[in-house]
């Protein structure tokens, strides 16, 4: 692995700390532990966690909600020149939503194998057919997000059952 690589998945990483630090708060408010956060030049721009429950709206996944945050922060709607770090791959809404708002990059955790519109089930954001591509990234701290993700469900079965 040369240097810039090694100093690439460094900061990958140091990023999706704070994207699972921010799952952590989602499962703190019994949401489904998804956190994201959107970084412009080595700056967060954009934070969001799951707030479906919260809010009484589907929309309010994660990604969504950073994205809002960084437009919102950046005075646009281009987010070109981001990275969205988030735990889990983005499903087909959040992934138009990446394309839609000209997001250069995507890291993500965990693979989602039944939602998952990146790589699992689609591949949204680097289908050809569309107006916009972004960089996916895959697996960058995937074993916390997983045990996050594992864990948050275990104990909701437990409440239910």
């Amino acid at each position: 692995m040369t240097a810039s690589v090694a100093q690439s998945r460094e900061r990958d990483e140091y990023w999706m700390q704070e994207a699972l630090s921010l799952a952590r708060q989602a499962a703190a408010l019994d949401e489904v532990p998804v956190g994201a956060v959107i970084v412009y030049r080595d700056h967060i721009v954009g934070t969001g966690y799951n707030r479906r429950e919260m809010d009484r709206d589907p929309l309010a996944h994660a990604e969504l909600v950073a994205i809002k945050d960084a437009s919102v922060t950046l005075d646009q709607w281009r987010l070109s020149e981001c990275t969205l770090y988030v735990t889990l791959e983005p499903c087909a809404m959040c992934a138009g939503a990446l394309v839609n708002s000209r997001v250069d990059r995507l890291v993500f955790g965990a693979k989602d194998p039944k939602a998952g519109a990146t790589v699992s089930l689609m591949s949204i954001c680097s289908d050809e057919r569309l107006n916009h591509r972004l960089t996916v990234e895959q697996g960058i701290l995937e074993g916390e997000s997983t045990v996050l993700l594992k864990a948050f469900f275990q104990e909701l079965r437990g409440k239910i059952g």
